[in-house]
């Protein structure tokens, strides 16, 4: 089947799953609680002939399609959590459940990958097996996140996968345009809660008081020093103060400060040196001020890495589909975080990205925020995209 067979056949039957994809997003479920988006994934496509296994990772599954005598095996995943965000765009399908929002496109996500499966089953061309990971919990944001609980219940041992692909819509982009990275492409994300304890006293008797106050503030201008100072020019990394808290009266020095940070970077080796630096900062600042630190370094997701091989496949498809002029080969890394991280820790593949709006258009609204929605018109193009990858992997 020719692209533009495979692009008018989808296309046709988008309506069904843009409907779909609005009623999962009038119906959003946080981490490890998608019940009824996993129920609605699971009933469509045993209806359309997947072996389907739940309960992978909690509310996660697989729909696995075998055809002809191939011997390869492809995995493509699409993530099903929402946001614990209240939703603002004023949209007839807007989230019905108070405080929690589609707020990333996972939504449009799990629209997509349904659509291909429907289409794969019905007039895929391909030979070998195909696995379809619907993962929950990709916003969970640590290490026993919905991707490491799915491999840690068996996933890759019961579904094989020479290769894995996964794909996330970016506001900021055109929609549709397909944006691609070979090597790092998304960060590691950790995060750092830091307990600063000294002795609380009389504003006006200073004297008699170790300030954490003064140490927080002093802690939080020597953390500057760790990106500029201590990581190679070259190289990326963040280190965001995100939370200061200490005190409640203006002339009363408090017991202890609390701060917390975000830390972010694209390689390994930096990522372990971020940790030293800060730990020895803090602990220094510390002493300095008379008081103690007590730090919580909490890693969370890895860096995100796309192999090659894969990678340029990936890219030849997306030429083939949409043209070369709407596709970026070699686009910037992205200091956001992603999960499957971990699963491209295990497998070789590529994660890419689909322009979901640029400038003032639809869609172009930046992801976590209030105001965001996922582009619909993606829906065709990016089920078009996974059944024709499906097609030419598994030859």
């Amino acid at each position: 089947m020719s692209t533009d067979q495979v692009m008018e056949a989808i296309r046709a039957n988008a309506d069904e799953f843009i409907q779909l994809r609005r009623d999962i997003h009038h119906n959003p479920e946080l981490s490890f609680k998608e019940h009824r988006t996993s129920d609605l994934v699971a009933e469509r496509l045993q209806g359309w002939g997947y072996q389907v296994e739940r309960g992978l990772g909690g509310t996660g599954l697989v729909g696995q399609l075998k055809r002809g005598s191939g011997k390869r095996t492809l995995g493509l995943r699409a993530d099903m959590d929402a946001l614990p965000i209240k939703e603002a765009t004023g949209l007839d399908y807007a989230s019905r459940n108070e405080g929690v929002m589609h707020a990333c496109g996972h939504d449009g996500h799990t629209a997509m990958l349904l659509c291909a499966a429907k289409a794969l089953a019905e007039t895929g061309k391909f030979s070998g097996t195909l696995n379809l990971i619907f993962q929950p919990a990709e916003e969970f944001g640590t290490d026993d996140s919905g991707a490491v609980r799915m491999m840690r219940d068996g996933l890759f041992d019961k579904y094989p996968c020479d290769a894995i692909f996964g794909m996330h819509n970016m506001p900021g982009w055109p929609q549709g345009h397909l944006v691609f990275r070979e090597g790092a492409m998304m960060a590691s994300s950790d995060k750092v809660f830091i307990t600063l304890k000294g002795h609380g006293g009389h504003g006006a008797m200073p004297h008699h008081a170790a300030d954490p106050v003064v140490a927080a503030a002093s802690v939080v201008m020597a953390l500057q020093t760790v990106v500029s100072r201590n990581v190679d020019p070259q190289q990326t990394a963040v280190v965001t103060v995100g939370v200061l808290q200490a005190g409640r009266a203006n002339n009363v020095i408090p017991d202890s400060a609390h701060l917390e940070l975000s830390v972010r970077s694209l390689d390994p080796k930096v990522r372990a040196l971020l940790q030293q630096r800060i730990t020895e900062i803090v602990h220094a600042q510390a002493q300095s001020f008379a008081v103690t630190a007590e730090i919580d370094y909490r890693r969370g997701y890895a860096v995100l890495i796309n192999t090659k091989t894969e990678t340029d496949f990936a890219r030849q498809v997306g030429v083939e589909l949409v043209g070369a002029e709407k596709v970026t080969l070699q686009g910037d890394a992205l200091t956001g975080s992603e999960d499957f991280a971990y699963m491209l820790e295990k497998r070789p593949g590529c994660y890419l990205l689909i322009g979901n709006g640029a400038g003032d258009s639809h869609g172009a609204c930046m992801v976590h925020n209030p105001g965001y929605d996922f582009h619909d018109d993606n829906v065709a193009i990016g089920a078009a995209y996974w059944k024709l990858l499906a097609e030419r992997y598994l030859v």
